[in-house]
């Protein structure tokens, strides 16, 4: 017969424990959800400012649940069944709709094409990372990562309805944002098949298989040059500066960098393949994205 021995706590104590620790991952979860709810409430009621916003804080909510999992030791199915199920969420239907309802909506039906072929993207890519995870080199991601997709979606609706916003006030924009020489101000329509074009972009890259590089060798416990950490604080530096400009230009950047890094691959003739041949799990498993 068993006995509790008298330091060791008692079953139903470390039983709560658990389930306190659980839900904490959860929890980031459920918020970067929330966010991309809100993001499409703000866009129904066309503060767009507020959805896009929404969008960003639900990338760095993403980014936390996984990690806190790991720190806490509270990995679980349900956790990255309930991650990649609110990344759809976030990162697929909500830029597909808050783009639709900006612009793509005067388009008629190849608005709504362009924001379903984005969601369907999302959804694949989704799919496919979900059951790569054991075979995709950990330091490439197989294809846009749909949060930086979503960025780019929603950093251009930003940048353009700060635009907007601020021709209003200001003659300089005025100037440079007008149709023709007639010097009528542009509107969110006048911007519907740039939108068309940049959702068609970015849902499409998803579902490639161009490398995108994942950044994972710069975390955990792996020491980083002191100039590393020095940059780092000059792009937050950069980017408080004009967060809408600087934001667009760093994920527009980011997304060509796969297409730079498979024309670089190909020139040399190394293989622009990422899966691995190693069976190892990835350290960023449970993380999708």
């Amino acid at each position: 017969m068993e006995r509790n021995t008298p330091d060791a706590p008692e079953p139903h104590a470390r039983r709560g424990l658990a389930k306190g620790i659980y839900v904490l991952p959860n929890l980031f979860t459920l918020a970067a959800l929330f966010a991309a709810f809100y993001g499409i409430v703000m866009a129904i009621n066309n503060r767009f400012d507020l959805a896009t916003a929404a969008i960003f804080a639900s990338m760095v909510l993403d980014s936390l649940d996984g990690r806190v999992a790991r720190m806490t030791h509270t990995q679980s199915a349900f956790g990255e069944q309930m991650d990649s199920l609110a990344d759809m969420v976030s990162f697929g239907v909500a830029p597909a709709l808050i783009a639709y309802l900006w612009a793509l909506e005067t388009l008629g039906r190849w608005g709504w094409i362009a924001a379903f072929i984005y969601c369907a993207c999302a959804a694949l890519r989704l799919a496919r990372f979900n059951v790569n995870t054991s075979v995709v080199d950990k330091r490439y991601f197989q294809g846009l990562p749909s949060p930086a997709a979503a960025a780019l979606v929603a950093g251009f609706i930003w940048l353009t309805s700060a635009m907007l916003v601020a021709h209003r006030e200001v003659p300089l924009f005025r100037a440079l944002i007008s149709v023709g020489g007639g010097g009528v101000p542009i509107g969110r329509g006048d911007l519907s098949w740039i939108m068309f074009a940049v959702t068609l972009f970015a849902g499409l890259t998803m579902v490639t298989n161009i490398p995108y590089y994942s950044f994972k060798d710069f975390g955990g416990r792996r020491s980083v040059p002191f100039a590393v950490l020095v940059l780092v604080a000059l792009v937050f530096a950069i980017i408080s500066i004009e967060p809408a400009t600087m934001l667009f230009v760093l994920f527009v950047g980011y997304a060509l960098s796969g297409y730079v890094i498979y024309a670089w691959r190909r020139a040399k003739g190394e293989p622009v393949s990422i899966v691995s041949t190693s069976t190892d799990e990835p350290d960023e498993r449970g993380l999708h994205d």
